[in-house]
């Protein structure tokens, strides 16, 4: 067989419970965001590899990696450096696992579980010091250096280059030194469209406790750049006041929908202007991910990997009418308008699986007043996928080694009607995860999934959580492995 027939082999055979008659889900886990140090180099390389065969040995798929822009570029613009990930490239295909590799073009720092801090590129935050509206800006004109504004996408602001310019140069800079692997061992690509990641925008930033759960945030489109944005569409379409600003009545971060004028049950954002306002505000978001992952596409098509994009899962607020916290992020999603139907429609449109988060988690772990339905919102994005056509996959939101997450997760990825899960990524490989029951539950967890759920033991019998450990005892080199991977 030729080596393209190969890959082809190798993409195709990626399984999917879109198919009737394989319900397997196949398990990825992330890895650490240092894996790869400031200076370059894989971080703990021993560890590293003891963790990867622990992993290989549980069953696992493969692995999900940060490919971080603060790192990759940070010499000066187009001087790339893949070294540290070359090594983990040829590390885990040793091990005969896969990997997910995550463009990040956010920064590390200042959000849920960043345990390290990687800015953007120096040269990019010289550029952003020289203009600060590069940046998203809230109405009380607060900075938020985590990712360059898309109010800026198509303007030549990083050095005589658009950020989309950068973003594609930075892939296809990627494929071109990836290009023997992708389709083999990088079996998907992921694009980072937004903070964390996501397609959105910051509006819930937890850095100096300007936001704190469950706050229904702020709306993120005050630069310069996003004003005349908003400028132009509110010209066109001959209502110039509208165009002098953000709502003013939309509250504070840390605020509830009830506070405010504009989120409260029957307030502006059910008005003409309000519809206005955040069908401008989630269309820009939604140009924004368009953009990316056409050039996404143009540059990895036909090598084989899948590509996919990340949505966050804002369950507070869910069960209010306005769903404010949605709004806020750029999902215009509310009693009445579907939010995340035309999301997952421009995803499809470029073949990209969704990808998305608090797939573990139940409404009734919740606080009340916060009105969240982690539940509600996993269902709706769920059932929009499927009417879209587009893959779903998915990832646990906060760390979690219990038996009730993992059980919320496989209950989540199967599905009787087409709209399962096509891969379930596992935040996140650290010491923990390789401890006495959290290992167990994990090894449990993957066996579950990849026989689709069925065959499932009682939560109480934990005879194939033995049987496995006695397989462990017998393999000489993985007790070692273990004790390897905690360092």
């Amino acid at each position: 067989m030729t080596s393209e027939g190969r890959k082809n082999e190798v993409f195709h055979g990626l399984p999917t419970p879109h198919n009737k008659n394989d319900s397997r889900v196949p398990v990825f886990v992330m890895l650490p965001l240092d894996t790869v140090s400031f200076g370059g180099n894989l971080n703990k390389a021993r560890a590293m590899n003891a963790s990867l065969m622990a992993l290989k040995s549980a069953g696992v798929e493969g692995v999900m990696v940060d490919a971080w822009w603060g790192l990759v570029e940070k010499d000066g613009p187009m001087k790339y450096n893949w070294e540290g990930y070359a090594e983990l490239v040829q590390m885990v295909q040793r091990h005969g696992l896969k990997l997910q590799v995550v463009m990040s073009f956010h920064q590390c720092g200042g959000n849920v579980g960043d345990s390290c801090s990687i800015p953007l590129p120096p040269w990019v935050l010289e550029e952003i010091s020289k203009n600060t509206d590069l940046v998203y800006t809230d109405r009380s004109s607060r900075r938020n250096p985590e990712y360059i504004s898309l109010g800026c996408d198509s303007l030549p602001v990083l050095r005589g280059r658009t950020p989309i310019q950068v973003y594609s140069d930075y892939m296809r800079s990627f494929r071109n030194r990836f290009k023997d692997n992708l389709g083999g061992v990088i079996a998907e690509i992921q694009v980072g469209m937004g903070p964390c990641g996501e397609l959105r925008y910051p509006s819930y930033p937890e850095s100096n406790g300007t936001w704190r759960f469950p706050g229904i945030g702020e709306f993120q489109c005050y630069d310069k750049y996003m004003r005349a944005s908003l400028e132009a569409s509110a010209d066109a379409v001959g209502k110039k006041d509208w165009g002098r600003s953000g709502p003013h009545d939309a509250g504070h971060y840390n605020q509830f929908p009830e506070d405010t004028g504009f989120f409260r049950r029957d307030g502006t954002w059910t008005t003409e202007y309000g519809q206005f306002f955040l069908e401008w505000y989630s269309g820009k978001l939604l140009e924004h991910g368009d953009r990316i992952l056409a050039a996404a596409e143009g540059i990895f098509q036909g090598t084989g990997a899948k590509l996919s994009g990340k949505v966050a899962g804002i369950h507070w607020h869910y069960k209010t009418r306005s769903h404010a916290a949605e709004l806020t992020a750029g999902y215009y999603n509310t009693r009445n308008h579907d939010g995340y139907l035309p999301i997952a429609r421009m995803m499809g449109k470029y073949g990209v699986v969704l990808n998305f988060t608090c797939m573990e988690m139940k409404d009734r772990e919740q606080p009340q007043h916060a009105n969240c339905s982690p539940e509600g919102l996993v269902r709706q994005v769920k059932m929009a996928t499927k009417t879209a056509g587009t893959e779903l996959a998915g990832e646990n939101a906060l760390e979690r080694y219990d038996s009730s997450a993992y059980a919320q997760v496989l209950a989540t990825s199967m599905s009787d009607s087409g709209n399962g899960l096509s891969a379930f990524t596992y935040l996140r490989m650290n010491k923990r995860l390789f401890e006495g029951d959290n290992w167990r539950s994990l090894v449990e967890f993957v066996k579950n999934m990849s026989e689709g759920g069925r065959n499932r033991l009682p939560e109480c019998d934990s005879s194939r959580t033995n049987l496995y450990i006695g397989f462990i005892k017998e393999k000489k080199d993985v007790p070692k492995t273990m004790e390897a991977a905690l360092v």
